[in-house]
């Protein structure tokens, strides 16, 4: 058991190892220790440096907490707050923000920061990058090149060639001193120094920070407050022109909205006439000022939505005659015919300037359009140009639909507007336009049938700039950047939104819009016809206190004291469709008021009648009781003016002697609507204003709407008026929320002294803050960050909120300390101009006010002081309960906060930041925090599965409190709550069925206090862990600071260091508590944790990566101190092995044999060679576990721990990595010294899992998740947030962005800028992902290589840990195997020949597998593309002969290695460059001429032998993979191969059993068996060298009946090899026991074949062995399969098949290698010619194309030159055995005629003159006659033609062979036994049968009816003629047979064919019979006798 397991306390839910230490008890993991009081350690422990990087860390910077005076914005040039001071500070127009900074501190690593982090980093060498696709197609092109080149180039099989090529090849660069002999300590020294140099600084910048939502320690500066703007547009009015020019037109603008029935912006006034038409009015205008000149207007949107339209209304001068006369001319005349109508136009034009002379100042309507605002903005989005054009006409059609309406990013259009329709009088109102507008938008529009007035107005339309020059606000005031007075400027147009908005006001505005809409004169007596009413804002009765302050339109001045409304002509009951605008005064009195005076305006000029009669009058007071009057009102008119003193009357009231229209009835109807900051125009909130305004003013009584509140009874009045403020519209609350919470902490804060008494509000106040925070919660859901924050409550907090009673120290009169609330005189019995700033309790920074008290409040209030807010609210927070107590849980963030802002402000405007921290607060405060946590932290605990949402807020606001408290309060009490937190919840847990809910609780809580600012600091990272019973200063702390240890103390503290033990929990408190719950969590044994492995990973990730990132910490010295905070977690997560993700097992795919599974084989699939046979390959017979070996130990038990995931792993090995990387080396290499073997096995686990876990997955990998993570998903959000393991780059960042955004304009903004990201960065992208995966790989290697150097020098400064050292070569070599950069090789390298050179004996004694794994690795990098690496292998594989020599004169072993390493290397991975390798080889030959010290020995020479062996192996194993899909092409190469090993029996016989097992996947048993022949053959070879035994056969020759090819396998010379060296036949076979393996193997295999004869000589070897070996068992086994071998002779007797020959030849340079070369194939038995043809033909064809290939039909010889050079030609011949006449007597039965056969033959016909085919005399036939280099059956199954001889036969010869052949056909099937009568009738039929053609008649009368001329044909007319006679003897024989066969059916058949014989045969006679006298002269007559006699004998025997 590890001493890590050895105590495990089983608690009920955790089972938690707890670790006993070397004092004091144990504290378990489940339970916290108590902490460290941090302010008395550090008083205690004086650091022993002054200054220097590491004494930053001991304490918090002086500056650490800083209070910061921002100033406010202001938008325009001028403050907004009129001069007049009266209440100049409401609307929260304060000048300045105030807030604090805490270090937030813990920097999440944005991505922003990581991008920056990563610059100018170097791109990484990857040889995966920078080789080519494997499969693309101009790497097959340079193939065949190369292919076909190498084939013209040098002769076949001339290694001799070749190996002078490799000569005259160039080497890579050597490296320098490589043969030097340096001591060990120096290279390590120099590899030491050459691995620490350029590395890069921040491993955490190369790693993507593990995918989470938004950080949860993440808290967003909020917003600074500020004026509010919808998506803002851009209008420009650019001219309008009518068909006829005769008078000047007015033109406003403004937006409406149909849905909301409502208008939502103010107008906008333009005018666009010529000059000449403006002096038409000159004397009635004034000049007019700049800001009526605008001609281009911003309007905000806030709720864009398709049913906004663009309303244009014109007016013009009034004249004589209603709307529709005075259009007419307009629709009448034309532009065109302006000649044509000159005089008509002329008087038109007199007539309207006599209008303007007399009637000048009154306008009437004329007519209007309505532009649909969102068809403009979609339809230029989707156009290309810059701008657009669009026309618009009358019936324009515009669509519907809730689609969402973006204003921000459309293209600028410019409409041309050419309709306009004439304003009905009757239709003037609002309701009348809502419903044309909802008209215009159905196709059908009733408008359309109007007749328009042709006009064009040209608008521009656009997306508003960001800060556009020259803007004007709606009160008139320029906006910032208003360079030039002059210039015509901007209006910003005021929005009224569609729907409320909840934005506090910050800035000053106060606008009265007055709408008169109808007058109804219908019942008033008197001429009352063309109504104008003008309108006056008036202070006082008199007429002349209409003050100036109503906004002009425009060409006019900027105000004015009256405005007039549109005359409708003739119309006694008009409406109006005006609105006036007016600029509100800061302080109203009762005696403010509208004032409506109604005229009739005659239009003819008719003597003495004035130009205006008044006809009524009417007014509305300013104020009612204080309050600003506004809404809906319907006024009765009064006929004669109003008396004395009415402006404080309101006109409903009657008042005496007055008269009054029809009767005092309401007849004038108007609106009138306040925006204002500083009406509330909310009753609730009013009265609570106005009573805090009572008690500042100290003025009683107050009088309220109706009430008069006495001092008295001012106490409970303000009370329930608090407890009101509930009811209150939340519109206003959210607009004054500045105001109302400043004033609701002024209460709180300073006690009102009511009557003397000093009230109590506290109680009050907090219960309503808690109510309205709620409300604001609840309400504006969309407004919350993701803590569940309110937005403007936390801006409020951070710019807004101060302590009433601090001051900065500039006294400025902006700066009163909270904001007044003074805007109104509240009795009419005061004087308007009374100042109201007396408040001296509020405003002390007022310069201008007196010092000393001014009212008995003041004196008292000196006495008591006031108290401080954060006591207060704690008290408050501590003693409240029920339903306040639960509001203000559900928003504790806030309190929380607004305490936290009040402690720092107290401590800062008291002086007290430097104050020892022990003293800052009062005990009774620190009791209440210490209860209100504790509280807190109970109902957390209790609370959470009930109320999970409110919790887990509640618990995060919590966190947040306790971080800030750790910048302001003594940190040791702050840990005493936090250990408080901690114990609640684990004496909870206990108790939990189901604790991760809790758990996970608790990780956001250390979460956000571990982001602390100064987090590393918190940790004490400078002391070093002391026994905490020394409460001196311990002497070590003192002297080790510099060495980093001293020596004394040191061993105990090793250990403690490393572990969590309770010294280091204690002192290191917060990391303590990260690294406990990371061990709780990850305890295999903890129950129903799992799903919290992530979170818990990702918190310890974040904290280290944010250490990484922060430049104070960027000091290697630093750094490591920071690292030792968390030494534990390489423990921890060493216990962690066996749950890591298994990240090797994803690697066999690569063809890394020494390590792979079966199971990883088959899955392969596709690997090149099979499994069995790449282990062969590699040397090793069983193939062995994928994990290095000390897995092992933790898979026998079974992985029952439920696994982390990948990604959790990653980042867990990321922080491991981190921590071995930045921990001072020393102190690890003393704590690996003290661990046990098993131990460091595990940490080398750790290290081998990290090499597969970083490795680098390569450019490829990332353009296809790019393509796919894009493909994947529609949505674009969607595919963001995708997030690829191990993927860095906008991706995150945009999710990011997204998850801060809020409200659906940020994300119209947000998908816009997607789009536009995606398209340009993805390759960048790509490339970047690349870059940084590339670092990331070489830095975590190169990390596990310091690691492991560390390692071994502990091995060897112990000299007790050998046994380890296998471990480290395992990840050395592992991570060889993965995909590395260059740079990482060559320190790889570095290292691997330091481990040899200090170990030989390791490699080549003990771990000789690994040194079969190293010559592969080193193979594989010398065939790297790239120079540098091929350099290092080349000269590592170099070191490691020349070593393997040194130790024993010989390096057989390695010789060995590398030769089978080739093999497996070629023969298994798939890119492969053999081009690369040859330079390797050369430069080891290279090496080995250079290398001086050994030049005298033979180690050159076998240097230089074995790099041409494998030289030669290379180009054959390269082949090889060439032709992976050609049978017959890849054992012919296995076959060369193999025949290379000829000096390696091993590699023979390996290769021999691979093609065995090739074969017999394709069923060829029969060539199985024979490669089974040879291996056994080979063996028994190498045996008799090594033993003399009688019974084993003598090599090869014994097996010459099995196969005649078998004698190649005779043994090399004994000089070359020898059987007992080293290395050599040490294989299993190589035994008796492998010999008789391989013979039954060969036996079984010959019987599949089902050639028993062959078994049968098998077994003949066989027996001997078994019989010397008394074995009856195998005897009685061999002698079982004999019997059935020779039953199944017996019984298939005829019925047996065994293959079909067919000659191939291959032409064309395409075929390379087989260019012209002849094979005979074998074929199964019965293949037909088609089929094997169509195999070679689709094969070929789909390898070079399906045209190129063609098959010749015939098998003439065939001329190269007549071919096609581009095509590829193979030549397809069906052969047969051929044997001589004399073989055939040994050559019995089937088996004989079909085994170990040589000859082959096929005939081709042809005749003289080209045709294959002519008549029977021309009819030649060639015989061609092949011989092969070996018998079939071979190990292989096409063999090469070795020999080739052709016979032609003469016409006669050929009728010869035809009748012999028909001749035994009738034999042959009249002797069948059993027979056939079905065959024989065939035969016969085709013998006798009168219909054949070139039938056997034809023959004889051909050839028989003349005797030949030529003497040499003598013979062969003879020899045809005995044919003839033999073979009407055997028609004969058939037809007898035939007779005895036939039933009675066939009797007429048989009569047929004996009548055809007999034609037949007499047809013969004459030509049979007739003899060549020639022939017989020279012969003797005895002879001659005999011969006639034959002959006679036959003569009568045919009769």
């Amino acid at each position: 058991i590890s001493p890590w397991d050895s105590l495990r306390g089983k608690s009920r839910l955790f089972c938690i190892p707890e670790r006993r230490h070397f004092h004091g008890d144990s504290v378990p993991l489940t339970e916290a220790v108590d902490p460290v009081d941090l302010e008395d350690y550090l008083i205690t422990h004086p650091l022993a440096m002054e200054s220097g990087p590491l004494r930053d860390l001991l304490e918090f910077p002086p500056d650490d907490i800083e209070v910061v005076y921002s100033p406010r914005e202001c938008r325009t040039l001028v403050s907004a707050v009129p001069e007049e001071r009266y209440g100049a500070e409401n609307a929260a127009a304060m000048s300045l923000w105030q807030y604090h900074k805490l270090g937030t501190g813990f920097n999440p690593n944005t991505l922003d920061k990581q991008k920056e982090r990563q610059k100018g980093l170097p791109k990484q060498i990857f040889e995966s990058d920078e080789a080519p696709d494997g499969n693309s197609y101009q790497d097959e092109q340079d193939d065949l090149k190369r292919r076909s080149m190498s084939i013209d180039d040098t002769p076949r099989g001339s290694w001799a060639c070749s190996i002078f090529d490799l000569k005259n090849s160039l080497p890579d660069a050597l490296l320098p001193n490589l043969l030097d002999r340096t001591p060990n300590e120096e290279i390590d020294h120099q590899n030491d120094d050459q691995r620490k140099s350029n590395r890069h600084k921040e491993l955490f910048a190369l790693h993507p920070a593990p995918d989470e939502e938004e950080p949860i320690e993440r808290l967003c500066v909020p917003e600074v407050p500020k004026e509010h703007f919808g998506q803002r547009l851009l209008v420009k009015c650019l001219s309008l022109k009518f068909e006829i020019e005769i008078e000047p037109i007015f033109a406003s603008l403004a937006l409406y909205d149909v849905k909301e029935k409502k208008k939502i912006s103010e107008n906008f006034y333009f005018d666009l006439n010529s000059e000449q038409m403006k002096g038409m009015l000159r004397p009635h205008v004034p000049p007019a000022a700049i800001t009526t000149l605008a001609r281009s207007a911003i309007f905000s949107i806030t709720y864009p939505s398709q049913d906004v339209f663009l309303v244009i209304k014109l007016e013009k001068v009034l004249q004589q005659g209603d709307i529709g006369e005075c259009a007419e001319p307009y629709m009448i005349f034309k532009e065109a015919d302006a000649a044509k109508n000159k005089e008509k136009l002329e008087k038109l034009k007199s007539q309207a300037e006599q209008f303007c002379q007399r009637l000048g100042k009154y306008r009437m309507p004329f007519a209007w359009t309505a532009i649909h605002l969102m068809n403009i903005v979609s339809s230029a989005g989707s156009l290309e140009r810059d701008s657009t054009e669009v026309e618009i006409g009358t019936g324009e059609r515009t669509t519907s639909g809730d689609e969402t309406c973006n204003l921000t990013s459309f293209r600028p259009a410019t409409l041309t507007v050419t309709n306009f329709f004439k304003q009905e009088g009757d239709r003037l109102s609002d309701e009348d336009l809502y419903k044309f507008l909802a008209d215009m938008r159905r196709p059908s529009s009733v408008l359309r049938r109007l007749r328009p007035i042709t006009a064009q107005l040209k608008i521009d339309i656009s997306p508003a700039p960001e800060n556009p020059h020259y803007c004007l606000t709606p009160e008139l005031l320029q906006v910032k950047l208003y360079p030039d007075s002059r210039v015509r400027p901007t209006r910003e147009i005021l929005e009224f939104p569609a729907r409320d908005v909840y934005i506090p006001n910050t800035t000053y505005r106060n606008l009265l819009y007055v709408y008169p809409q109808s007058l109804n004169f219908a019942n008033r007596q008197g001429s009352a016809r063309n109504i104008t009413v003008k309108v006056q804002f008036m202070y006082g009765e008199d007429p002349s206190n209409a003050m100036p302050v109503i906004f002009g339109k425009s060409s006019c001045p900027e105000f004015s004291k009256e405005a007039y409304t549109a005359v409708v002509y003739h119309n006694r009951s008009p409406d109006f469709h005006e609105e006036i605008k007016i600029k509100l005064p800061a302080t109203l009195t009762d005696h403010h008021h509208l004032l409506f005076t109604f005229y009739h305006v005659s239009c003819q000029q008719k003597q003495n009648t004035p130009l205006e009669t008044p006809v009524g009058y009417t007014w509305i007071p300013m104020l009612q009781n204080g309050r600003l009057k506004t809404g809906q009102f319907c006024l009765p008119v009064s006929l004669e003016k109003p008396p004395q003193a009415y402006s404080v009357l309101s006109p409903e009231v009657p008042l005496p002697g007055m008269k009054w229209v029809d009767n005092h009835k309401g007849v004038f109807n108007v609106e009138v609507v306040a925006v204002s900051s500083i009406h509330t125009q909310d009753p609730y909130l009013d009265k609570f204003f106005a009573l805090v305004h009572a008690l500042d003013e100290h003025m009683f009584p107050v009088r309220i709407g109706d009430m008069r509140i006495m001092e008295n009874n001012l106490e409970n009045e303000l009370k329930s008026s608090i407890s009101a403020l509930n009811s209150s519209q939340l519109e206003p609350v959210v607009r004054f929320l500045h105001l109302l919470l400043d004033k609701l902490i002024l209460l709180v804060v300073r006690p009102p002294v009511i009557a003397g008494q000093i009230v109590n509000l506290g109680q009050a106040s907090f219960e309503a803050m808690a109510s309205i925070i709620n409300r604001l919660h609840k309400n504006l859901e969309g407004n919350q960050d993701q803590h569940g924050r309110n937005n403007l409550l936390t801006s409020y907090i951070y710019y807004v909120f101060r302590l009433p009673n601090t001051y900065p120290n500039s006294p400025s009169p902006g700066l009163g300390g909270s904001v007044h609330y003074a805007t109104m005189a509240r009795s009419a019995v005061r004087p308007a101009s009374l100042n109201l700033n007396r408040s001296r309790s509020l405003s002390n920074s007022n310069p201008d006010i007196s010092g000393t008290p001014t009212s008995p409040d003041d004196e008292v209030r000196s006495i008591i002081g006031s108290k401080l807010f954060h006591e207060e609210l704690a008290l408050q927070w501590v003693v409240c309960s029920g339903s306040v107590r639960e509001a203000a849980l559900q928003q504790a963030w806030f309190f929380f906060e607004l305490m936290v802002k009040s402690m720092v402000h107290h401590l800062y405007f008291a002086d007290k930041l430097d104050a020892p921290r022990k003293n800052r607060f009062p005990e009774r405060f620190m009791d209440d925090i210490a209860a209100l946590v504790s509280t807190i932290a109970n109902d957390i605990v209790s609370r959470f599965q009930k109320d999970t949402e409110m919790i887990e807020r509640l618990n995060i606001s919590l966190a947040f409190f306790l971080n800030d408290l750790l910048s302001i309060m003594d940190r040791g009490f702050v840990f005493s709550l936090i250990k408080a937190c901690y114990k609640q919840v684990s004496s909870k847990l206990y108790s939990l069925p189901n604790p991760s809910i809790l758990v996970s609780l608790r990780l956001d809580f250390l979460r956000i206090i571990c982001s602390h600012e100064h987090y590393v600091t918190l940790n004490l990272p400078c002391s070093l862990l002391t026994p905490p019973a020394s409460p001196s200063p311990s002497v070590s702390s003192a002297t080790s600071q510099s060495s980093g240890f001293s020596t004394n103390v040191q061993d105990q503290k090793i250990a403690n260091m490393f572990e969590l033990s309770v010294p280091f929990r204690q002192q290191h408190y917060l990391a303590g508590l990260v690294l406990t719950e990371l061990a709780v969590i990850l305890d295999p044994d903890a129950e129903g944790l799992f799903g919290l492995h992530k979170k818990v990973i990702n918190m310890v990730h974040n904290l280290q990566s944010s250490h990484d990132s922060d430049p104070r910490y960027s000091d290697p010295q630093v750094k490591a101190r920071v690292a030792m905070l968390y030494l534990p977690l390489i423990g921890v997560i060493m216990e962690t092995v066996p749950q890591l993700y298994d990240f090797t097992e994803t690697h066999n795919q690569r063809g890394r044999p020494s390590c792979v599974t079966i199971d990883d084989y088959e899955s392969e699939g596709g690997s090149m060679i099979s499994q069995t046979v790449a282990m062969a390959i590699a040397g090793t017979s069983v193939p062995q576990l994928t994990r290095p070996s000390s897995f092992l130990l933790t898979s026998t038990t079974g992985r029952q721990h439920s696994t982390f995931s990948a990604e959790s792993s990653r980042s867990l090995l990321i922080c491991l990595l981190w921590v071995l990387r930045n921990a001072d080396e020393s102190v690890l290499q003393k704590w690996f010294t003290d661990l046990s073997v098993l131990q460091l096995n595990r940490l080398l686990d750790l290290l081998y899992l990290c090499v597969s876990c970083f490795e680098y997955k390569g450019k490829k990998v990332f353009e296809r998740m790019n393509s796919l993570t894009f493909k994947k998903s529609k949505d674009m959000r969607a595919k963001l947030e995708e997030a690829i393991l191990g993927s860095i780059g906008a991706r995150q960042e945009m999710v990011r962005r997204s998850r801060g955004a809020f409200g659906s304009q940020e994300n119209l903004r947000w998908r816009k800028d997607m789009t536009h990201w995606r398209q340009n960065t993805e390759k960048a992208e790509i490339e970047h992902e690349a870059l940084i995966d590339g670092n990331l790989a070489t830095e975590a290697n190169l990390i596990i290589l310091d690691t492991l150097e560390i390692v071994v020098q502990t091995v060897s400064v112990t000299e007790s840990k050998e046994s380890i050292l296998g471990g480290v070569l395992k990840v050395l070599l592992h991570s060889m195997a993965c995909n590395q950069s260059a740079l990482y090789l060559q320190h790889c390298f570095a290292t691997q020949r330091a481990l040899v050179s200090k170990f030989p004996e390791l490699l080549f004694e003990e771990e000789t597998e690994q040194c079969a794994d190293l010559c592969l690795r080193l193979l594989r990098h010398c065939s790297s593309s790239i120079s540098t690496i091929r350099s290092h292998a080349s000269a590592s594989l170099y070191l490691l002969m020349r070593q393997n020599f040194e130790i024993g004169n010989n390096f057989a072993r390695v010789k060995m290695q590398v030769t089978m390493s080739l093999s497996s290397l070629v023969g298994t991975s798939q890119n492969f460059n053999e081009e690369f390798l040859r330079r390797s080889l050369k430069t080891i030959l290279t090496y080995a001429e250079e290398d001086l010290e050994l030049r005298e020995t033979t180690f050159p020479d076998q240097v230089q032998d074995l790099v041409f062996n494998l030289h030669m192996i290379l180009s054959d194993t390269v082949k090889m993979k060439e032709h992976q899909e050609d049978p017959e092409m890849l054992i012919d190469l296995m076959y060369r191969i193999a025949k290379g090993y000829q000096t390696s029996p091993d590699l023979r016989l390996t290769w021999l059993q691979n093609m065995a097992g090739k074969h017999s996947e394709r069923s060829n048993h029969a060539e199985s068996a024979q490669c089974l022949v040879h291996s056994a053959a080979l063996v028994a070879e190498y045996l008799s060298m090594l033993e003399d035994r009688k019974y084993l056969p003598v090599g090869c020759v014994t097996f010459q009946n099995i196969s005649s090819n078998v004698l190649e396998e005779s043994a090399v010379s004994d000089d070359v090899v020898s059987p007992d060296e080293e290395g050599i036949c040490s294989g299993k076979y190589f035994t008796e026991a492998g010999l008789v393996g391989l013979l039954e193997q060969a036996a079984a295999s010959f019987s599949m074949a089902g050639m028993y004869e062959a078994v049968n000589e098998v077994y003949k070897v066989l027996i001997p062995i078994h019989e010397a070996n008394r074995d009856a068992k195998k005897l009685s086994t061999i002698h079982g399969k004999l019997q059935e071998a020779f039953s199944k002779i017996v019984h298939q007797d005829g019925k047996r098949m065994f293959g079909t020959y067919f000659r191939v030849g291959f032409y064309g340079t395409k075929f390379g290698d087989l260019d012209e070369q002849e094979f005979v194939y074998k074929e199964p038995a019965i293949t037909k010619l088609a089929e094997i043809s169509h195999r070679l033909e689709g094969f070929y064809g789909e390898r070079f194309g399906e045209d190129v290939v063609e098959v010749i039909k015939d098998s003439n010889p065939v001329d190269k030159c007549k071919l096609d050079p581009n095509k590829a030609y193979i030549q397809i011949t069906y052969v047969e055995p051929y044997f001589d006449t004399y073989e055939m007597k040994d050559r019995i039965t089937y088996f004989d005629k079909n085994y170990n056969l040589r000859r082959f033959m096929y005939c081709t016909p042809f005749t003289l003159d080209g045709r294959a085919h002519g008549e029977l005399h021309e009819q030649f036939k060639r015989k061609t006659i092949l011989t092969t280099s070996h018998a079939f059956p071979y190990i292989k199954t096409r063999i090469n033609v070795s020999h080739k001889e052709e016979i032609i036969l003469t016409p006669i010869e050929v009728a010869i062979e035809d009748m012999q052949k028909k001749t035994q056909e009738l034999a042959f099937a009249t002797h069948q036994d059993p027979a056939d009568p079905k065959m024989l009738q065939m035969v016969l039929q085709g013998s006798v049968g009168t219909t054949v053609n070139q039938g056997p008649l034809e023959v004889a009368q051909v050839f028989l009816s003349e005797i030949p001329n030529d003497p040499k044909l003598f013979r062969h007319h003879n020899k045809l003629r005995l044919c003839f006679k033999d073979f009407t003897k055997r028609c004969e024989d058939a037809l007898r047979k035939n007779k005895s066969l036939i039933g009675p059916d066939q009797k007429e058949y048989q009569r047929e064919l004996e009548r055809n014989y007999h034609r037949l045969k007499e047809a013969l006679q004459p030509l049979i019979n007739r003899k060549i006298p020639q022939l017989y002269k020279a012969v003797l007559p005895v002879a001659c006798h005999s011969v006639m006699r034959a002959d006679f004998n036959k003569c009568t025997y045919y009769d």
